[in-house]
């Protein structure tokens, strides 16, 4: 928890401390539906993820700022409905190199705090509730398309990253690594101010 409050801190020494650049604003919708058909019937999965960022421009190739997201998921299986709410805070750092006047590439590299909150239920009843409290690290290659005037679309096709969570009511805690470049399309979209 110290390093992640000291990770803010610096972006924000950061903010108060350039003297020009630009302000970038961007982030991603995700929503994603699955359906698996077994013989015992139907089993609805679907996540939505809204993931915001706002960064100051301190040099003509990084960029520092806070990175947010809020999502929820929802399994539906035969009597059975779980539901899950989650959100990270944290900061990222930005290095990006310019192709022309119209392609960029960069890289993100963010770090933070994630929260973690599930239910259970059975027949409509509710039988069992977690919470759980972790951080996060990832790194995100992608390409920046401007279209107008420093708005564009970032397209990246997928990271590498790290996550942890320890769960409250249950001694378990959960780690995992993930590398998933090739197996994942995210678009967004920025601008800077």
């Amino acid at each position: 928890m110290k390093k992640m409050l000291l990770i803010l801190a610096l972006s924000v020494f950061g903010f108060a401390n350039a003297q020009k650049g630009t302000v970038l604003v961007g982030g991603n919708i995700d929503y994603t539906t699955r359906t698996v058909e077994t013989p015992t019937g139907k089993i609805k999965m679907n996540t939505f993820d809204f993931s915001p960022k706002v960064g100051y421009q301190f040099h003509d190739n990084w960029t520092a700022g806070a990175e947010f997201t809020i999502g929820s998921s929802k399994q539906d299986a035969l009597m059975n409905e779980v539901k899950n709410n989650a959100y990270k805070v944290g900061a990222f750092v930005r290095y990006t190199m310019p192709l022309n006047e119209t392609f960029s590439v960069f890289a993100d590299l963010g770090a933070g705090f994630q929260n973690l909150k599930g239910k259970v239920y059975d027949q409509g009843n509710l039988t069992s509730e977690s919470k759980a409290n972790g951080f996060y690290t990832d790194l995100t290659p992608a390409l920046f398309i401007n279209m107008k005037k420093g708005f564009g679309l970032n397209f990246s096709i997928g990271g590498l990253g790290y996550t942890s969570y320890s769960y409250d009511n249950v001694d378990i805690d959960e780690r995992s690594f993930y590398l998933n470049f090739g197996k994942t399309v995210s678009v967004g979209i920025s601008k800077n101010f």
